[in-house]
């Protein structure tokens, strides 16, 4: 099965296809980047990941043409950055 794996910075959103043998998980998605730029600098357990925006555990079976999201760790709360624009 057909799976997309990405990773979004500030400035570039990577996207990697993959090819997984059916009943594959989240979790053997990540390990089949490991190794590939970007992916290879990140600790995947600091992470939350998601399939098509929903947040997911990594043991979630994966179907063909889902979308696998690594998602980082916000650098400003929310409602922090809102509270500080209605301060300007």
């Amino acid at each position: 099965m057909n799976i997309e794996v990405v990773y979004a910075l500030p400035d570039t959103q990577t996207v990697r296809r993959i090819e997984l043998e059916s009943g594959a998980t989240v979790a053997d998605a990540l390990r089949a980047v490991s190794g590939i730029p970007p992916f290879v600098d990140l600790v995947l357990e600091e992470h939350t990941v998601g399939v098509f925006g929903e947040p997911v555990e990594v043991n979630r079976p994966l179907q063909d043409g889902d979308r696998v999201e690594i998602y980082r760790t916000l650098a400003v709360d929310p409602k922090e950055a809102r509270r500080l624009r209605a301060d300007s």
